[in-house]
């Protein structure tokens, strides 16, 4: 990467913004998310990446033309995974602004052009992440992040954190729990539910690494992001309405590919400078978790067969998406 100039925060009235949405099987709101992008400034396209979805279900989501920005169709490739998807939108874009929306994430007015402005006053490569909200206001968990570390996974699954909160080797890897600054501020990773980034710093460490299936792939792109020059930012004035577990994938499937993917990245990023024995302890100890949940999950069906789990309808606003 190479630094850029920081250009004034008034200049970006030709600022044209590409909005990669990536749905698989994200149920009702995914309507929601594409009227609140439709009435964005800036945004003169709208890539809707279909990894898979009942029938006639995103054609319902989109519904009739208007006169916002046209809705762009990527369908037909199949569940190519979220990393895979997020750069087949990029490719697609033509604006010279990329910015990627959960499907169960409703961006407030104006917060395109807000994140742009923002980005634009500091030098490229930049990438500036929203602050996300629950439906009752609360910063969510994941908004903003410290580096993911074995350590940190460590502290996590051991809960090492309730014994000295304020320690600083006993920090935890969300961040949502400290005080909002009241300002953009540089930060290690920010949550993949909306975040902008110009399309050439996207693609100048290669976009999203396409090895990770579902989960962790954020973490790794802002982690190689920060490591190639670039400066990762969290704007607490845009605030985007994030739902979740909306989507009717196997909460099981999810949490066994999030295992998957954070084992990755560990061995991806952290195979140096942490000894492998440690490594594998924190292997097990997330497979360990991961077994306990789904057998928790599992015994709970075979317990209650008669429960029908929750389904959002077009007027339920608890409503959710199948990540983070």
């Amino acid at each position: 990467m190479v630094r850029g100039r920081v250009l004034p925060a008034n200049n970006t009235s030709g600022v044209v913004v590409s909005a990669i949405v990536v749905t698989y099987y994200t149920g009702p709101v995914l309507a929601r998310c594409l009227d609140a992008l439709r009435m964005q400034e800036g945004v003169r396209e709208i890539i809707l990446v279909n990894n898979g979805n009942p029938l006639g279900a995103v054609e319902a989501a989109i519904g009739p033309e208007t006169d916002g920005p046209k809705i762009r169709l990527i369908s037909g490739h199949g569940n190519v995974g979220f990393a895979a998807a997020c750069n087949l939108g990029a490719r697609t874009a033509t604006g010279d602004h990329l910015l990627f929306v959960n499907p169960d994430a409703i961006l407030p007015p104006g917060g395109a052009m807000k994140l742009a402005r923002d980005g634009a006053m500091r030098p490229h490569p930049w990438l500036m992440g929203a602050k996300i909200i629950d439906p009752d206001g609360a910063e969510q968990r994941g908004s903003r992040r410290a580096t993911l570390t074995p350590w940190r996974a460590f502290v996590e699954a051991t809960s090492l954190y309730r014994l000295a909160p304020r320690h600083p080797y006993f920090r935890r890897f969300n961040l949502h729990g400290d005080p909002c600054p009241g300002e953009v501020i540089p930060v290690p990773v920010i949550s993949g539910a909306c975040f902008m980034t110009p399309r050439t710093d996207y693609w100048s460490i290669g976009g999203m690494d396409e090895r990770y299936f579902l989960h962790v792939e954020d973490v790794d792109f802002c982690l190689r992001f920060a490591d190639a020059g670039g400066t990762v930012y969290f704007d607490p004035s845009v605030s985007v309405l994030h739902f979740k577990s909306s989507s009717e994938v196997d909460p099981i499937f999810v949490d066994m590919r999030k295992t998957s993917s954070m084992l990755r990245y560990f061995k991806a990023h952290f195979s140096d400078p942490y000894p492998a024995p440690f490594l594998s302890l924190v292997g097990a100890l997330l497979w360990a978790q991961f077994g306990v949940k789904a057998a928790v999950t599992l015994l709970s069906r075979v317990f209650a067969p008669g429960r029908i789990a929750f389904q959002p309808t077009a007027a339920s606003p608890a409503i959710a998406a199948n990540r983070r």
